[in-house]
């Protein structure tokens, strides 16, 4: 029940509460900062997706494997970490990849929180490129494949527990 409840929570549009969450966050004096970008992916449709995709990748793990170290005489909390954890780590690396892309690339949300020029993210910054003249071409590329780079090297270092993730997906006795 309580997983059906939060994938409700996934179906409602971001732009649904967008004003609700802005009158929020000034309320509590956070307009301007950092403080909404990094708690809303946390606790918001981000948040629930991490619960998504790792209750969908410890549903292919076969009981059998907590069933032989309850009976080894494993207590929960070493299933976890001996067990459990270190069969979790290409869901997790995939995991890692699709909210760094996500959060990277968010757009929206910062066009809402971020009003000075200083604590915009780069595709806010991106966007600057753009006005009502015109396109500097060559700026927005350069600084495209710049913002491109983080998003690459998080991949390359993530790549082999990704590709074990999407191989893995699926599998079920």
């Amino acid at each position: 029940m309580v997983f059906l409840i939060l994938l409700s929570a996934m179906m409602i549009p971001h732009e649904v509460t967008a004003i609700p969450m802005f009158l929020f966050m000034r309320q509590l004096g956070w307009i301007d900062t950092h403080l909404p970008l990094i708690l809303l992916p946390i606790f918001g449709a981000g948040g629930v997706f991490g619960i998504f995709v790792m209750r969908q990748f410890f549903i292919t793990v076969p009981t059998e494997l907590e069933e032989a170290a309850m009976i080894d005489g494993c207590n929960r909390f070493r299933i976890y970490a001996r067990i459990m954890l270190p069969i979790a780590k290409p869901g997790m690396a995939t995991l890692t990849i699709f909210t760094f892309v996500t959060i990277w690339n968010e757009f929206f949300d910062p066009l809402i929180f971020i009003n000075s020029r200083d604590l915009m993210t780069l595709p806010l910054g991106l966007s600057l490129f753009t006005d009502e003249v015109g396109t500097a071409w060559q700026y927005l590329m350069s600084a495209t494949v710049m913002a491109t780079l983080p998003l690459l090297i998080v991949f390359f270092l993530a790549q082999r527990r990704f590709i074990e993730g999407v191989a893995m997906t699926g599998l079920k006795e």
